[in-house]
């Protein structure tokens, strides 16, 4: 894939774009959640990140381009912005699904989120992070996330700390946020029951810059 870089807001246009990267950003918790193949994840997600509102929406995400189409994305969550994104994606649920569905939905949601939690008021998460596949590997998510960093977009508020989350097994994935300058701020804890050990997460918290070594909130 060849073009010109760049960096911008997502749009209410890229939604079918972002569906396939959001998906790739989390495969198995996605699977886990709805109870359902990828194809049907992608939908929803397509369907989610096209509304104005919630913690799907394009209006949550910055992209990484070539040629103005979406190759990189990540989500830029609020702690003290998200009190409502629990009533709006019910809603995404409910319309999209149907009542039956969305009871399963939201206990499976309420049993990830004690492993995978929401972030506090003095958070900033950083969610959906994926690069298109051609270009995994070539620098393109580190160059985004350098941009939103040097945007004072992450942390979304000042004395706030900037997390992400990952799967343990992913070590491809933590290993890079290392380099990005995170490290593991949760210490070894039983995963609730139920949810399937290959759901085992770690919650990363950024220290520095590993190219400039600038210090944030999460001092």
């Amino acid at each position: 894939m060849r073009g010109r870089l760049g960096f911008r807001p997502a749009m209410a246009r890229d939604a079918n774009a972002l569906a396939s990267l959001v998906l790739a950003s989390g495969e198995q918790e996605f699977q886990f959640l709805f109870d359902d193949v990828n194809a049907a994840c992608e939908d929803f997600l397509a369907y989610a990140i096209a509304t104005p509102n919630g913690r799907f929406s394009w209006r949550r995400h910055y992209v990484a381009t070539v040629d103005d189409a979406p190759v990189a994305v990540m989500a830029i969550q609020d702690g003290r912005a998200g009190w409502l994104d629990d009533p709006v994606a019910a809603g995404q649920f409910l319309r999209y699904f149907g009542a039956r569905r969305t009871a399963g939905i939201i206990r499976r949601g309420l049993l990830l989120e004690r492993e995978i939690p929401k972030p506090s008021r003095h958070e900033t998460l950083m969610a959906h992070c994926a690069t298109h596949p051609d270009l995994r590997g070539s620098g393109v998510f580190r160059a985004l996330f350098q941009q939103v960093i040097e945007t004072n977009r992450l942390p979304a508020s000042a004395g706030q700390a900037l997390v992400l989350d990952v799967l343990k097994h992913n070590t491809r994935a933590a290993a890079l946020y290392r380099r990005l300058g995170f490290v593991v701020a949760t210490c070894n804890r039983p995963s609730p029951r139920g949810l399937p050990t290959s759901l085992a997460a770690d919650r990363m918290i950024f220290i520095h810059c590993a190219e400039n070594g600038r210090k944030t909130g999460a001092a």
